[in-house]
């Protein structure tokens, strides 16, 4: 592992521990030559699969775009990084669950569900995309799920 300070190649584990509920591993690290420590995780990667869009055409799963999604509908909201990523972490198990392909109403629903729990202004903000909102009806119709 490379040194984020000095770019030195060899660095020393002083520290490997679990999180994650034992999904991911926190090592604290120490450079050999300038001795910065530093932390990185290590995670099995889940998210291998493909996306059916509705056209029917497919594309690989890219993490980075539901994360783009999501921030942008929690954009100046108070939601910490850490339970969006567990968020994310959480839905593409799910979807990893299905198969080798999820559709994109899938994807859409199960964040749709997520930013429900986590914000509703963001919950709305996704849905008014997602659904492709017309007009005030739209809105006003998922107002109404969430009054319930």
């Amino acid at each position: 592992m490379r040194c984020p300070k000095c770019e030195f190649l060899n660095t020393k584990v002083v520290d490997s521990r679990e999180t994650n509920e034992c999904k991911e591993i926190r090592r604290r690290r120490v450079c050999e030559k300038c001795e910065h420590r530093f932390t990185t995780f290590e995670k099995y990667a889940t998210a291998n699969f493909t996306v059916v869009k509705r056209g029917g055409f497919r594309e690989t799963y890219i993490r980075e775009k539901v994360e783009r999604g999501i921030w942008r509908a929690l954009e100046k909201r108070k939601v910490s990084p850490d339970i969006v990523a567990e968020a994310i972490n959480q839905l593409e198990e799910e979807w990893a669950k299905k198969g080798k392909e999820v559709t994109v109403d899938e994807i859409g629903d199960g964040i749709l569900r997520k930013l429900r729990e986590l914000d509703q202004v963001a919950y709305i903000r996704f849905a008014s995309v997602y659904k492709d909102f017309q007009d005030l009806k739209g809105f006003e119709a998922e107002l109404d799920k969430l009054k319930d």
